[in-house]
């Protein structure tokens, strides 16, 4: 939990607050509303692409929920992953309000694979201008951290149920999933390795925003549709906890499963034949297709193979 808070929250929002902190005052672009208004894109294709690329950043926020068994205190996590939600939305709003106060449109679109270089560079000059990029070397560790501890966790928790192989749930002396964190490592190294038929870095990024954000919008999207009908009896007894609990996750749903129809919808219909590129539709749809029908076969294995109970109807 500590490990989790402070490497993720500390990496990432000095180097946020310290770069674009210097941003806010020494820009040379008038600040406008506009800048925070997603009304104001014209264009359907680039709001999705906007909300999918929100959705990936935020992606990982919940880290700290998955250690919750870990801790002294549960609340402590709770908190944890409602602390660290506020404060990424804090530290994105400062990001995207400092880079467009240093930087002109035609600049950031320019400068799109270069830009924290380039924005440290108009501020402060060599060789200070490198210090971010150091920066973000550290805080790409604290990323990967964030990315393999929960889902480590996750696992642990599907095969104590029985919806995946007892491997994932193996132990070390200190009580840590250790065997599913070094099967998660692996993979996402061998996943790596498999991007480089991509050609360069930003094509790279933007084909894992495209396909593992569109992912993610569903399964969140799905995460919120579960809470709702979990918790539905609240409207009931209890409408204040009712409205938390129910009526904004299914709000939520209903805004992630509709970006994720409309960007399943938008990549059909981009026309061309399939490649690997971060712009052809076929890919983008490909690569959450395949990650949902391996979900499928592992879920049917569970199910009428393993006898999960995990599967067993229980009332709500």
């Amino acid at each position: 939990m500590r490990g989790v808070g402070q490497h993720a929250g500390s990496a990432n929002g000095q180097r946020i607050r310290q770069s674009c902190g210097a941003g806010l005052f020494v820009g040379d672009q008038p600040f406008a509303w506009s800048w925070l208004n997603p009304f104001a894109i014209d264009s359907a294709a680039a709001l999705a692409q906007g909300l999918v690329l929100a959705v990936f950043f935020y992606w990982g926020w919940d880290a700290a929920f998955s250690v919750t068994e870990e801790t002294r205190n549960p609340g402590d996590a709770a908190r944890g992953g409602y602390i660290a939600l506020v404060t990424m939305l804090g530290l994105f709003v400062l990001g995207a309000i400092a880079f467009q106060r240093v930087m002109s449109t035609e600049e950031l679109a320019e400068n799109g694979a270069v830009g924290l270089s380039y924005y440290a560079a108009k501020i402060v000059g060599e060789p200070w201008a490198s210090l971010p990029l150091i920066a973000l070397m550290f805080s790409a560790v604290a990323s990967l951290q964030a990315g393999v501890i929960p889902t480590a966790r996750l696992t642990l928790a599907m095969s104590r149920d029985k919806t995946l192989g007892p491997i994932w749930s193996r132990l070390s002396r200190r009580g840590t999933p250790a065997a599913a964190t070094i099967v998660i490592a692996i993979t996402g190294g061998i996943v790596a390795c498999l991007e480089s038929a991509i050609p360069t870095l930003n094509e790279a990024i933007l084909a894992a925003v495209n396909t593992i954000g569109a992912l993610v919008a569903f399964y969140y999207g799905l995460t919120a549709l579960a809470s709702a009908v979990r918790f539905r009896g609240l409207l009931r007894t209890d409408p204040l906890a009712g409205l938390t609990a129910v009526v904004v996750p299914l709000l939520s749903a209903a805004v992630l499963l509709g970006l994720g129809v409309y960007l399943a919808y938008y990549y059909a219909t981009l026309g061309g034949s399939f490649a690997v590129a971060a712009d052809n539709g076929w890919f983008n749809l490909a690569i959450p297709a395949v990650i949902v029908a391996l979900g499928l076969v592992t879920a049917g294995i569970a199910k009428w193979r393993r006898r999960s109970p995990y599967f067993e109807r229980t009332s709500a």
